[in-house]
């Protein structure tokens, strides 16, 4: 076989790294998603999953970096290594269900203190996706190393590369958040990507197969060779610092105008990665001139940082004005995707300026790029806590885009003075008066949403841009409280609000016979739990997700009976369906407060897998309630029979929105029900639903789980592996809400005594 052409070996190694890329972004969403099914949705447990993630990345990088430079087919390295992701994705399944066994186990074993559960999550998610995560770190060195070894610029060669993976990442990303998970699952997406790793690997195989060995490099050359200076390494890691925090940063400001569905932050992940793409790909043609490069670097860092700040106000401020509409594609293509471009455009350049250096040997060039992407996603691994644990809670969402936006503009021109100091000051200047204009313009997001997606009317109580959630109570004119959480709206102290969240608590209370310990989902406004502490003799858990919810639910004690200080309620933060997971704890009554279930992560808590571990928590003859709301058909349909499939004895009450699961068939008992009303505390906290007989309470009833099945009909269910409702768009779209009108049963049969 004749030894391929270098007129068509790079383009044909770009498209073979953009379909790496797309299944690097399938594999990394799937992992954060099941990882969060162990080790919870928060923002610790997700942070800590994204560093172990990224310090594979970085090891991998580093290995390969010293491996490129000594093996004379770099390109068969990379079609094994992809053969290797591959098989390794598919064994993940297996992972995860060894890593749950054992989370559970060391949980039990480890102090309740964040520090000890973050050095074992990090532990656990580090040892599952170390050997996949080092491999796909990896692909770049040896990429470069296969294509670039005897090439005079690497930073252009880079440059597509780069922009051709990220490229990749975006189809991976987008596959996966509005395709594959919806369609066909986690499990066959995994298929999906091992199938691509699959080509990419044959594909490379054969490519080195039919290509001439690389000449063996000498022993000078695969010795430490020159190292990259500390100034580029220290400006990388700079950069994948800043870059991961300010996405947690973008994220959180843009939910509080952005409906928090998996959608957006789909869309805005992929605004990312498009820019970075794209912006790699413009940088590349523009290498090959004799320019200064450092200085060129800190120019574009600094562009970076004032388009950070000058986008978001921009569009803060047309959104404010009512000339944008708040939706993720509009946010994504005005806020993040500008500075996300500078970005992109900085990643060749720094290879330009700190890998081709005079005098450097060729062969070193792959262990040189290898160093600056193993310190930028190295950097990444501190950007991930940083966002989250240092920044929003301590300087809020406007303080921290500013502070990000200023160490970009700082650090080019620190740069620049390195390199070209009689323009340091010039370049000074124009930047500081450029950032300070800009900031004088940047409204907070909360300004920006007044009068559009929180009324104008209203007028904020409390704000607080907490670690796990952005918590605001407002009041409008007539004194009404409304309790908005990243910026949708989760409770009021309505009549009508009130009296729904009461019901979800007090509903199974009067139902059980005899209930003594109650687990509630949510604290949200604190209703749901506050009614079912006024039972007499029943103890109330709560686990609410964001502290901050605790501190906002404060301003409802007027509804929710001071829920937080009684003495026979206890709060937890953390996550519930984690909870469930670990609690050796046993209830006669566990519920939740309401869960829009379209909402991203919510999936998690409508799963079979997720009404189990609730069944595995219910004390002998406890009982479920779940809400449902009104729904269409199709999403109806789906919750109600995934509930069914759990909780075969399954009761419809109240038009079939709200839904009991029992260990057994239902026994609605008149004389236990009386005897709960003989309690004063009871009886007043049943009267506040209306049930102040046992007639009251038959008459709530609707249906039974033969009339539910009936209705329902066979068919998918909704389980962690096809979140289907969260992932809302592979369900048909523009259905009617669901009739329920004929769903009807008789309690009678359910009475003791009959």
């Amino acid at each position: 076989m004749t030894a391929p052409s270098r007129r068509w070996l790079p383009p044909l190694l770009v498209a073979l790294f953009f379909l790496s890329g797309i299944s690097g972004l399938i594999y990394q969403t799937l992992w954060l998603r099941l990882l969060a099914l162990v080790f919870g949705v928060t923002v610790h447990a997700a942070s800590t999953v994204l560093a172990s993630f990224m310090a594979g990345l970085t090891l991998g990088t580093l290995a390969a970096g010293w491996l490129a430079i000594r093996v004379r087919r770099p390109l068969a390295w990379f079609g094994a290594i992809e053969l290797g992701i591959g098989v390794l994705a598919l064994l993940t399944p297996a992972a995860l269900d060894l890593a749950g066994r054992f989370w559970i186990a060391l949980q039990a074993l480890l102090p309740d203190h964040l520090w000890a559960l973050t050095a074992a999550r990090f532990a656990c998610a580090f040892a599952i996706l170390l050997a996949p995560t080092m491999l796909m770190g990896a692909t770049l060195p040896l990429v470069v190393g296969s294509s670039l070894a005897d090439r005079d610029l690497a930073g252009r060669r880079v440059g597509v590369l780069y922009a051709s993976n990220t490229a990749g990442a975006i189809t991976g990303a987008l596959l996966a958040g509005f395709v594959l998970i919806g369609s066909i699952g986690i499990t066959w997406s995994f298929r999906v990507a091992a199938a691509l790793n699959a080509l990419v690997g044959i594909s490379a195989l054969a490519l080195a197969a039919g290509s001439r060995p690389r000449a063996a490099a000498s022993q000078a050359e695969t010795g430490p060779g020159a190292p990259v200076s500390g100034i580029g390494l220290l400006a990388f890691a700079f950069a994948g610092c800043a870059a991961l925090a300010l996405e947690v940063v973008w994220f959180r400001i843009l939910v509080i105008i952005v409906p928090a569905t998996t959608y957006a932050f789909t869309t805005m992940l992929g605004a990312v990665l498009l820019g970075i793409a794209a912006g790699s790909a413009l940088a590349a043609p523009l290498l090959r001139r004799p320019w200064n490069w450092v200085a060129a670097y800190g120019g574009v860092q600094i562009a970076v940082g004032l388009l950070t700040v000058g986008a978001m106000a921009f569009y803060l401020g047309r959104y404010g004005a009512g000339l944008a509409r708040g939706s993720d594609h509009v946010a994504s293509l005005l806020a993040i995707l500008p500075p996300s471009l500078a970005m992109g455009f900085a990643f060749p350049v720094g290879v330009r300026a700190w890998v081709d250096t005079p005098g450097a040997p060729s062969s070193e060039r792959p262990a040189r790029v290898a160093r600056l992407y193993a310190a930028n996603v190295g950097g990444a691994i501190a950007g991930a806590a940083a966002g989250g644990f240092l920044l929003i809670p301590h300087a809020g969402s406007r303080l921290s885009l500013l502070i990000l936006s200023g160490a970009f503009v700082l650090s080019g021109v620190l740069l620049i003075g390195h390199s070209a100091p009689r323009r340091v000051w010039a370049a000074a200047a124009i930047a500081a008066v450029a950032f300070t204009g800009i900031t004088l313009r940047l409204p907070t997001p909360f300004e920006a949403v007044q009068g559009r997606r929180v009324p104008a009317e209203e007028r904020p109580l409390f704000v607080e841009e907490g670690v796990q959630t952005t918590v605001g109570v407002y009041s409008d004119p007539t004194g009404r409280r409304v309790m908005y959480l990243d910026g949708l709206h989760q409770a009021n102290d309505s009549e009508t609000m009130v009296a729904v969240h009461r019901q979800i608590g007090l509903l199974p209370a009067a139902i059980h016979p005899a209930p003594k310990k109650a687990l509630v989902i949510g604290l949200g406004g604190g209703v749901t739990g506050g009614a079912l502490a006024q039972v007499t003799g029943l103890s109330v858990d709560i686990v609410e997700l964001s502290d901050s919810v605790l501190r906002g639910a404060e301003w409802f004690r007027h509804v929710n009976g001071d829920v937080m200080n009684r003495p026979h309620v206890r709060l937890r933060v953390g996550d519930g369906r984690n909870y469930l997971l670990t609690t050796p704890e046993r209830y006669d009554i566990v519920t939740a407060d309401i869960i829009q279930p379209i909402h991203a992560g919510a999936g998690n808590l409508y799963s079979a897998e997720y009404y189990r571990l609730a069944k595995r928590v219910l004390a002998p003859g406890g009982l479920m309630l779940q809400w449902i709301g009104h729904r269409t058909e199709s999403q109806y349909r789906l919750m109600v029979r995934t509930f069914l499939e759990v909780f075969p004895h399954t009761t419809a009450w109240e038009g079939g929105t709200l839904l009991v699961g029992t260990t057994g068939p239902l026994t609605l008992d008149p004389k236990r029900f009386e005897e709960k009303l003989a309690a004063e505390g009871t009886r007043n906290a049943l009267a506040l639903i209306g049930l102040r007989s046992f007639e009251d309470l038959l008459n709530r009833y609707t249906a039974g789980p033969d009339e539910l099945r009936a209705f329902v009909g066979p068919g998918l269910l909704l389980t962690d592996n096809r979140p289907l409702v969260e992932y809302h768009r592979s369900l048909p779209a523009n259905e009617p809400e669901i009739d329920t009108s004929g769903l009807e049963g008789s309690p009678a049969r359910w009475i003791a005594g009959r």
